[in-house]
């Protein structure tokens, strides 16, 4: 007996072992598959959209084009389901969870390829990005120019990232024309949001809760004139939970497993900070206090929160040693003024559920009367969503990230906003908007994933869910996609759709006016009407 024990232990634990690797392995394969599925589907709408024959600066052309779209989308769609209907069928459902994971990956790339697609046929006939070179536009088109030609970045302040990868883009494929290659970089930014927001969400979440909780709230944001800033956003909140997840279990890690996630964590949010600074500056009170409550202050022992200090302590290195420069740029600038009193500065500062940005179009009474004392009814959903979220979720990482940063946004909002009159100052509190809505939108998505979680085994079976929401999210996010396109299909308006517009009308290099310009009319910088267009109000 005990020969026969000595024999065979050490086979199964070798056993064991090789499953443990052929699983991990397997893991790694599938999250690899599921990259290359979302990022080749985020590139096919744009593809397509590119060989369509319609005029955008004709309404008729722009509603064509929407329409031509959500059409290849929608088919692309229902192959995507059958798909899942086939592989719950097949050798009794064997391979659904794979077929699950790859068709989710694909509906997150097609969601924001939707939304570049509507800006390739905003911008059909012109190789100028939005708004030519006018406004934000040409100053990142100069400064990025003034990268190329060897000179250190004009203006420090601004993010290294969107600057240094415009100029290198344009230097090897668009023989240094950093005007043309910002319209490129405009629609893949876009493309690749869907991607990159999924992939970071399955970082804490399954593929069907991943688009559910992470890319709804991001189609509302999503943006293809300047991408960068919404994706950061976007992508911040599920980095903070995986990281503040992490921090919690580090008490109880490995040393090797712990200080690697540390270190992978710290340079991802580098990253982010050098690609768009605003949100974490709105972020960090937030983060800050999060980290502080979930320290292992008494328990774990002495070497638990020894692991606990080396974990934040490698996340903090790599990340300043990636970006600390970047860090001390923004504290030495932290003083620097801000008196844009767009139309949002005069509205209430609790509002913050829709920003009509600083070209707001034709505006009635604003902000719009509320159902519930002033309050409308989606504003009173995102805050039962929060309550909701934290009454199921509270010990959850993912839940606490949201809370953080939309408190700290919160009150960060209010503390600038009660200082205006005295100070006169602006301090971009309005820009609160965008992070305030996303964290309510993922509070939605979190309280019906907690709930779930909660009563699920109430539920039908798991595969005709996942396909009814998959069903339910296809149109859904077609249909947000249509509407955040529509935004950016030029008109002559006071709103986002001049830029488009404006591309339409800027002479080209070559000396011929675009495509569509009306009545074959162009200018070095284009429709200038626009000056006479935005919406100002007296400071008093």
């Amino acid at each position: 007996m005990s020969t026969m024990t000595m024999q065979t232990a050490p086979a199964t634990a070798g056993s064991l072992t090789t499953l443990w690797r052929g699983a991990r392995g397997r893991t790694w394969r599938l999250t690899a598959a599921e990259a290359v599925v979302a990022f080749a589907a985020c590139l096919l709408l744009p593809a397509l959209a590119s060989r369509l024959a319609v005029n955008p600066m004709s309404r008729l052309g722009a509603v064509s084009g929407l329409a031509a779209i959500q059409l290849r989308f929608t088919l692309l769609g229902i192959v995507l389901i059958g798909l899942l209907l086939a592989a719950r069928r097949f050798r009794g459902g064997r391979h659904f969870e794979v077929a699950t994971r790859l068709s989710c990956a694909a509906l997150a790339g097609m969601a924001s390829g939707f939304v570049a697609a509507g800006a390739v046929v905003s911008l059909l006939g012109t190789p100028w990005p939005m708004f030519g070179l006018n406004g934000d536009s040409g100053r990142i088109v100069e400064w990025a120019t003034t990268i190329m030609h060897g000179h250190a970045n004009p203006e420090p302040l601004y993010p290294p990232v969107p600057l240094y990868s415009l100029a290198v883009f344009a230097k090897y494929f668009h023989g240094g024309n950093a005007g043309y290659a910002f319209k490129d970089l405009e629609i893949l930014g876009a493309a690749i949001t869907g991607p990159l927001a999924y992939l970071c969400w399955r970082m804490i979440l399954s593929p069907i809760w991943s688009v559910v909780v992470g890319l709804v709230p991001m189609m509302a944001l999503i943006d293809s004139y300047k991408p960068y800033g919404a994706t950061v956003l976007i992508l911040l909140l599920p980095v903070l939970a995986a990281f503040l997840r992490a921090f919690r279990r580090s008490a109880t890690q490995d040393w090797r497993p712990l200080l690697l996630s540390g270190a992978g964590l710290g340079l991802l949010l580098a990253v982010l900070l050098l690609t768009y600074s605003g949100w974490f500056v709105w972020s960090a009170l937030g983060t800050f206090a999060a980290v502080l409550a979930l320290f292992p202050w008494r328990a774990h022992g002495r070497t638990g929160r020894l692991k606990s200090l080396a974990y934040l302590g490698v996340t903090t290195a790599v990340f300043l040693a990636a970006a600390g420069w970047y860090v001390v740029v923004l504290l030495q600038n932290s003083g620097t003024a801000d008196y844009d009193y767009g139309f949002d500065a005069y509205t209430d500062p609790a509002f913050f559920s829709m920003w009509r940005t600083d070209m707001p179009g034709q505006v009635g009474q604003w902000p719009p009367p509320g159902e519930i004392g002033g309050v409308s009814v989606f504003t009173a959903l995102l805050f039962v969503a929060l309550g909701v979220a934290v009454w199921l979720g509270l010990r959850r990482s993912v839940v606490v990230a949201s809370v953080a940063i939309f408190a700290s946004a919160w009150l960060m909002r209010m503390y600038f906003a009660s200082q205006m009159f005295s100070t006169g100052q602006v301090q971009l509190w309005i820009r609160t908007d965008n992070q305030l809505l996303y964290c309510g939108l993922v509070f939605v998505g979190l309280a019906v994933w907690l709930a779930v979680r909660r009563w699920g085994a109430r539920l039908p079976r798991r595969g005709p869910a996942v396909i009814g929401v998959f069903c339910g999210l296809l149109m859904l996010l077609g249909s947000m996609g249509s509407a955040q396109s529509d935004r950016y299909m030029p008109q002559k308006t006071n709103t986002y759709q001049i830029l488009p517009w404006v591309s339409q009308t800027v002479r080209m290099v070559n000396g011929q006016c675009p495509k569509y310009a009306p009545n074959g009319q162009c200018s070095k910088n284009g429709d200038q009407s626009w000056l006479k267009m935005i919406y100002y109000r007296p400071k008093s």
